[in-house]
């Protein structure tokens, strides 16, 4: 699995943001959450639901959502790995925010 430098700063931003507004428990179960996640889609890619990527009009995009939280990890499926491209509170503006992103 290869996260993309934006998707780890989405994490570190994200995990700071509910420690900040929320605890430091908080913080630690959306981290514990979020990694949690990005193991099962490193199980199971296939099963994150392409729906948010081709409404957006991004061939091969997935999307998973993490347990609990509103927000989720935006990904593409290689033959050779997965490639976490971002990671996206469901609030946020999704079509704009995935406008720049690339398949490689």
């Amino acid at each position: 699995m290869r996260l993309r430098p934006l998707a780890e700063a989405d994490l570190v931003d994200r995990t700071r943001y509910y420690r900040r507004e929320g605890s430091d428990d908080l913080g630690q179960r959306f981290l514990d959450a979020a990694v949690a996640t990005l193991d099962a889609i490193g199980r199971m890619p296939g099963a994150g639901s392409p729906r948010l990527g081709e409404l957006c009009e991004i061939p091969g995009l997935r999307f998973r959502r993490i347990d609990g939280f509103p927000c989720g990890w935006f990904y593409f499926v290689a033959p050779d790995h997965v490639d976490v491209v971002k990671l996206l509170a469901e609030a946020q503006d999704l079509p704009a925010m995935l406008a720049d992103i690339d398949r490689e």
